[in-house]
């Protein structure tokens, strides 16, 4: 028998349910990224790094060559491929952090997408097919079945991690980073004042080019 109100309270009392919100937060800071959705994101991240350096080879390519398109189709060019390697990257970092995997999934939809109109021209054209082709049309597909793993959707609907809060250093150690800006200033300036200057040839003299060996 119930000897208070509190007793009372107690017994007709529902059991405390645990909030979504709660049970996300703490999956999101107990359990470790899934091998899918890691190996999604880096290959996703080195996608962008190595889209960022086809694109600084090929553009120095096409500005030196004899055949320069026009301004406006170079920077539509030029665009598109910012964009490209910007969204391959986020998306990527996206899914890692467990935020989200939309944008992954539609930079690599889009990319199958470039991959099959691609192809197509290189059917109907009598142009050869690249060697990177095939590679390059299997990196998207990849990281479809990755993103699309149980474990990776699991990841994302656990929602983010949640980010701990550091002070920072240079607020902390204030005197300790002015003087070391300062010892870097005051070694800079000695090099720059006390370093030795190569004698400049006067006007109307000219340099020996004549080496000497004993």
């Amino acid at each position: 028998m119930a000897i208070s109100v509190y007793d009372v309270r107690d017994t007709f009392a529902r059991p405390r349910l645990v909030l979504p919100a709660r049970l996300t937060a703490a999956l999101g800071s107990t359990h470790r990224v899934p091998v899918p959705a890691l190996v999604a994101g880096l290959v996703a991240i080195v996608q962008a790094v190595g889209l960022l350096a086809v694109a600084l080879h090929g553009l120095d390519t096409l500005l030196t060559a004899s055949a320069r398109p026009a301004g406006p189709v170079l920077a539509l060019v030029l665009v598109a491929l910012a964009g490209w390697i910007v969204a391959s990257a986020a998306g990527g970092a996206a899914l890692i952090d467990g935020s989200s995997r939309r944008l992954l999934v539609r930079v690599a939809v889009a990319e199958l997408g470039l991959g099959a109109v691609a192809g197509a021209l290189l059917v109907v054209t009598p142009l050869t097919l690249p060697t990177g082709f095939l590679p390059a049309v299997a990196v998207p597909v990849v990281k479809l079945l990755l993103a699309g793993s149980p474990s990776a959707v699991a990841w994302v609907a656990a929602g983010p991690r949640p980010s701990e809060r550091r002070p920072d250093p240079a607020t902390t150690y204030r005197v300790l980073a002015t003087a070391t800006l300062g010892l870097i200033g005051l070694a800079l300036g000695a090099v720059a004042l006390l370093g030795p200057v190569d004698d400049q040839v006067r006007t109307g003299e000219t340099a020996a080019t004549t080496v000497y060996q004993p």
